[in-house]
């Protein structure tokens, strides 16, 4: 056997595969998912939905992005939610990428009355504990997370020690397939931040390791 050597970065390269590993199998099954979409629709509808960010490259939006914006599109329109809170600061790239999204929403049909923008949130832990506090500052109290169903199903024990009151509404694929999908046209400059730098730049892996893992979240 050939010894292989890591350096500083090849072992962090090697934590983060490690880590993408471990959170490709934690996911909601579909069976699941349908389940939770059938339990919200018998709850709600819902005083708000939490939509996680997404990077944007200034060109067109992602596929995860537009998944979760599409999502919350339907949740909306089904009226099983008011309102969308989209979240994410300009993390990778110089786009705030809740803005981006509440463009997105827009265009497809949100009222922008009922779109909220929370651009604080760099870690998907804080995705969801600061548009939650968002939230409860409008006066929401019926609060659910819309996302994919693997972001949703690793939120979920974050979620349950610091948020408790979430539900969870992860993409049925087969109802987001079904819907009818285009690519509009928004002005992504109004989400563009000047001066921008990078989180890979201003932080170590090891620093974003506890954002990751919601260790610098200072809890009300």
């Amino acid at each position: 056997m050939i010894p292989v050597k890591f350096g500083l970065n090849g072992f962090a390269n090697l934590l983060i595969l490690s880590f993408g590993i471990i959170t490709f199998g934690c996911s909601y099954t579909q069976k699941t998912c349908v389940r939770l979409l059938k339990k919200a629709e018998k709850e709600g509808p819902f005083d708000a939905i939490i939509v996680p960010g997404v990077p944007f490259d200034s060109k067109l939006w992602s596929r995860t992005m537009k998944g979760r914006v599409y999502w919350s599109y339907y949740l909306y329109k089904k009226g099983i939610a008011k309102n969308v809170i989209y979240s994410g600061s300009a993390v990778y790239s110089p786009y705030v990428e809740a803005k981006i999204m509440a463009l997105y929403g827009e265009a497809l049909g949100i009222a922008p009355e009922n779109i909220f923008v929370e651009s604080k949130a760099e870690h998907s832990t804080e995705n969801i504990y600061y548009s939650y506090q968002l939230a409860k500052k409008n006066g929401f109290t019926k609060i659910a997370l819309a996302s994919d169903p693997f972001q949703s199903k690793l939120l979920q024990s974050f979620s349950k020690r610091h948020t408790p009151s979430v539900k969870m509404i992860p993409m049925v694929f087969d109802t987001l397939v079904a819907i009818s999908k285009n690519d509009p046209v928004i002005d992504s400059k109004k989400a563009f931040v000047p001066n921008f730098i990078s989180i890979t730049q201003r932080e170590s892996f090891w620093e974003r390791l506890k954002g990751t893992q919601g260790k610098k979240i200072k809890f009300e």
